[in-house]
């Protein structure tokens, strides 16, 4: 058996229609995304033996860490951690897709199983959504594309500012290919996230857009940068003024930043954008800073993440929370719980009639 073919999965049956209500929810109240899936994983302390099962027992290189082929080879246990998010309050759930693309999966000479993992990554995903779901609380899948481990803005070679180990189309390429088997298995909006470079989320950007045009469906878009340091700049060095007007030609429903920081040192960026952006804001940091003594690997308890963004929540700064590297479903739910009875931060009045 040719370990990297992909085998016929079935596809759910999909409904594009199910991510048109979340403007209105956004509305309505502050919504709850999921945790850290790494973090979860963790608590597994899984061997390179159940990173292979069986399909990979015998592969030539060392795969431990490449948490996307878990979807395939371990799905029991990310349905789990879906299952753990949802009951403790998450509205949305990202795919386990974070470094699912051929140019990521590079790094384990796994690049024709991309789509396959896409592919069973969703289904997981919505499976959970869906057993999760009620009239009154629909639950929502968010296709995850992360950054990749290649930049098409700045040089591996610190000799060589021009040298690039990857090209624009490449990425475009890959990222369509994930966004495709994204769409067919049934999720409800992208969330193009975790953003370092903008070339690089341009190139994602540009995929999904041909991938709309190609199929004829249009689901909502998140963005999310990260801001590396106390710079207040992304690694490939904007501001967060100047990624927001490099990236808003695309008409996100959502714009903010995760990772990189906690809540503490990410509110100030955060308040910039809530007065920048004419489209809603989010915002998923890290449980504070790393902590290898802490059970998490980071220092901040849920109820010290929970009171941070309750406060930013009360002063109108966000309509979507959740968390990052570090947070559990204990950190999650205490966020759904500090901002359940806090309102929206109220979408612009100047674009409200445009919406």
């Amino acid at each position: 058996m040719n370990q990297n073919a992909t085998p016929s999965l079935p596809v759910p049956a999909r409904d594009y229609t199910r991510g048109a209500a979340l403007p209105t929810l956004l509305q309505q109240r502050i919504l709850i995304l999921d945790g850290a899936m790494g973090t979860m994983i963790q608590r597994y302390k899984l061997d390179e033996a159940a990173y292979r099962g069986d399909r990979f027992k015998d592969y030539g290189r060392d795969i431990k860490g490449n948490n996307e082929l878990l979807s395939i080879t371990q799905p029991q246990i990310i349905r789990e951690i879906h299952d753990q998010y949802l009951a403790a309050g998450a509205d949305i759930i990202e795919t386990n897709t974070f470094g699912a693309t051929r140019v990521a999966q590079a790094d384990y000479g796994m690049e024709e199983l991309a789509a396959e993992m896409n592919l069973a990554s969703a289904k997981l995903a919505r499976e959970a959504c869906d057993a999760f779901s009620t009239p009154d609380k629909p639950r929502f899948v968010a296709g995850a594309i992360g950054p990749t481990p290649k930049t098409a803005s700045i040089s591996p070679d610190v000799n060589d500012p021009g040298a690039r180990n990857v090209s624009f189309d490449e990425l475009r390429d890959a990222y369509y290919e994930q966004a495709k088997a994204l769409l067919d298995a049934g999720c409800d909006l992208f969330l193009v996230e975790t953003i370092f470079d903008t070339l690089n989320a341009k190139a994602a950007l540009f995929a999904l857009d041909e991938l709309f045009e190609n199929t004829g469906e249009r689901l909502p878009v998140m963005i999310s940068g990260t801001v590396t340091d106390a710079s207040g700049r992304i690694l490939s060095g904007q501001t967060v003024e100047a990624f927001w007007n490099s990236l808003r030609h695309a008409k996100p429903l959502m714009f903010g930043l995760n990772c990189a920081l906690g809540a503490a040192l990410m509110r100030p960026y955060i308040a910039e954008l809530a007065k920048l952006c004419d489209t809603y804001v989010s915002c998923y940091p890290n449980a504070g800073l790393p902590n290898p003594m802490s059970d998490t690997g980071f220092d901040e308890t849920p109820d010290v993440t929970s009171g941070l963004l309750k406060e930013f929540a009360q002063a109108g700064l966000v309509n979507l929370a959740g968390g990052c590297c570090g947070t559990t479903p204990e950190h999650i739910a205490e966020i759904a719980k500090a901002l359940a009875q806090v309102k929206p931060r109220a979408f612009p009045s100047q674009y409200r009639d445009a919406a």
